[in-house]
């Protein structure tokens, strides 16, 4: 085994080898001056016996032990034991790379499936919603407008059902759409039907990925129903396609703060929500295909309310 040379490293040696000691490196006298050397005292190695493996004790070293070179391990283990530690090091690497690449790519996925920071879906295209309700705080838009006791929203929120409109009546779109889907919000809000009235604009919307010609279809700016028609206390939406199967895009997103939620579109899915500004909104823009809706909104205020649309 050849022993550890200066600096720590390993050299090969012809016959005898001397004993080194460790951490500390050592200029290595030529042959020719080993002669006119002193012995150290304490020593009883003779300066002419040095290079025939006798330890060579230092001044100031005390009791130190003195370190042979059987004390070292062998030169295969310590090229063995680099090559492990190179070779994990390596594939550290590789997997933090991998694992980067991973992250990254579902990060990327998550933000193109997720439009415009939608943290939360309401209501998947793929569920069949009996009923589902969320309470929010009311805020204040309905104290600047004259209020109806029995009718002015005083519990907020919005819904989503599948039940009120099957998907062929969706299609059809019967006359009595309207009734049921005024029946539906009373009950949620826990007022009276008879105090609601159909108000205006209800209108049936065709979105497609078609380029906006005027301000006017530019659909997806966030806003809200009640100022944008102050007549407006509950709005609703049913739905006449699908998302995913029918369009592309055009989620309904309910702008919170912290966190906006979204509704995914399925024909015969009907959302309602009161229409302050506690349910600030948008829709995402329309990538392909054609989205179909009507909406349908009701106001307190008998002045605002008009007969049932002639569907033709």
């Amino acid at each position: 085994m050849p022993p550890l040379g200066p600096a720590g490293s390993w050299h090969h040696c012809k016959g005898s080898c001397p004993s080194w000691h460790v951490g500390a490196p050592i200029s290595r006298a030529p042959e020719r001056h080993a002669a006119s050397r002193s012995p150290v005292p304490g020593s009883s190695a003779h300066p002419g016996e040095l290079g025939k493996g006798a330890a060579v004790p230092f001044v100031g070293m005390g009791n130190r032990r003195t370190e042979r070179p059987s004390d070292f391990p062998p030169l295969h283990s310590v090229r063995k034991s680099r090559a492990h530690q190179e070779s994990r090091r390596k594939w550290l690497k590789v997997a933090f790379l991998v694992s980067s690449a991973v992250l990254i790519s579902l990060l990327s996925w998550s933000y193109l499936v997720s439009e415009d920071g939608v943290a939360e879906v309401l209501a998947h295209f793929s569920e069949s919603l009996q009923d589902r309700f969320i309470e929010v705080p009311c805020s204040e838009d309905y104290d600047s407008h004259k209020r109806f006791e029995g009718c002015t929203p005083r519990k907020c929120g919005r819904g989503i059902t599948d039940a009120v409109i099957t998907r062929e009546e969706a299609e059809r779109i019967r006359s009595d759409v309207r009734r049921r889907i005024q029946q539906t919000i009373a009950q949620a809000f826990g007022i009276s039907s008879s105090s609601m009235y159909l108000t205006k604009p209800t209108f049936f919307s065709r979105i497609n990925s078609t380029e906006a010609k005027t301000t006017h279809d530019e659909y997806w700016h966030p806003h809200i129903d009640k100022v944008t028609y102050g007549s407006f206390d509950y709005t609703s939406l049913l739905y006449l396609s699908d998302y995913t199967e029918d369009f592309g895009g055009g989620r309904f997103v309910f702008m919170d703060v912290g966190a906006n939620k979204t509704v995914e579109p399925r024909a015969g899915r009907v959302s309602f929500f009161t229409s302050g500004s506690e349910n600030l909104h948008r829709v995402e823009k329309v990538r392909w295909g054609t989205r179909y809706a009507i909406t349908i909104s009701f106001t307190c205020n008998p002045d605002h309310g008009i007969g049932d649309p002639v569907l033709t």
